[in-house]
């Protein structure tokens, strides 16, 4: 009864917020993803293929699983099922132990089918060819060894040229705006930084088939829950601007969505979808959220 209410509140206020003039975000399906695998859980990034028909997670546990969603005629998300699961290993090819070294944050893939993880706990980078092989080490930038704990490289994500990005899940003080990491040719620089506001911290980034950066951000709070929130910024020759608002919700949802990918469908919209971290506990779901990109 209790993830009854708080799906039907989280779906009324995602519908109320859509409502609004502008770019938006207007909710299409949320399902629950659910699988027989004990270990099945804690999902902290997406990075969906294939137009949608195919998608890949990480979960903050050292996992990664593989699914296929099942959509409607017309393109609609029917449900997801579980295709592969398995331990993402380090760079010696042993499976990853479980604690810090195991946290992974944030998943994106280059065009050569690539797989970047983003982990924290120990601040880093790696590189995947096979998702259940050995992991390649990326060079890290030397702010990663002073991240917070628990809260460094939640975020990652790759341009169209190949660089990467890589946010941390805080700034390290309310009014400082969050650094945003960028590799290009094999050189880290830390010239981008996106604004901070209200109480909303960096969850998942991706870029959209239209060029931009997505960035997706939650609130919580003990007495009522998490809250969710898109912001899109274009990169120009100022940086990534003050960025524009998509979809915020009100508090008060159990999904504490904390994965995005942002992709083309065949009939040529854009559709964003998120994924939630149930952190393994029986109140929260894997709820998985596709939203279509409204500009007007």
């Amino acid at each position: 009864m209790i993830r009854a209410l708080a799906a039907a509140l989280a779906l009324g206020l995602a519908i109320a917020d859509a409502a609004a003039p502008g770019p938006r975000l207007e909710l299409d399906r949320r399902i629950v993803w659910e699988a027989g695998e004990a270990r099945f859980g804690g999902f902290s990034a997406i990075e969906v293929q294939d137009g949608g028909r195919s998608f890949l997670t990480i979960s903050d546990r050292g996992r990664w699983a593989a699914g296929r969603f099942l959509r409607e005629e017309g393109g609609r998300l029917e449900r997801a099922e579980l295709v592969g699961f398995g331990r993402l290993h380090g760079v010696n090819g042993r499976p990853l132990p479980v604690g810090e070294e195991a946290d992974a944050e944030g998943v994106a893939m280059d065009d050569r089918g690539r797989v970047y993880v983003s982990f924290e706990g120990f601040h880093r980078i790696r590189r995947y060819d096979d998702i259940d092989g050995r992991a390649t080490a990326v060079p890290g930038h030397p702010d990663f060894k002073r991240l917070q704990g628990n809260s460094a490289l939640e975020a990652i994500a790759i341009d169209a040229d190949g660089a990467i990005f890589a946010i941390p899940e805080r700034s390290g003080a309310l009014e400082r705006p969050f650094p945003v990491y960028r590799l290009r040719d094999g050189v880290w620089d830390k010239e981008l930084e996106i604004p901070r506001s209200g109480d909303f911290l960096v969850s998942g980034a991706d870029f959209g088939p239209d060029g931009r950066l997505y960035v997706l951000e939650r609130a919580f709070a003990w007495y009522s829950g998490f809250a969710t929130r898109v912001r899109r910024f274009e990169l120009g020759p100022d940086g990534l601007g003050e960025g524009t608002t998509l979809l915020e919700t009100g508090m008060g949802s159990v999904d504490n969505y904390e994965g995005i990918s942002v992709w083309r469908d065949d009939a040529g919209d854009i559709r964003v979808t998120l994924i939630a971290d149930d952190n393994f506990f029986a109140l929260q779901s894997t709820a998985i959220a596709e939203y279509l990109v409204v500009e007007g």
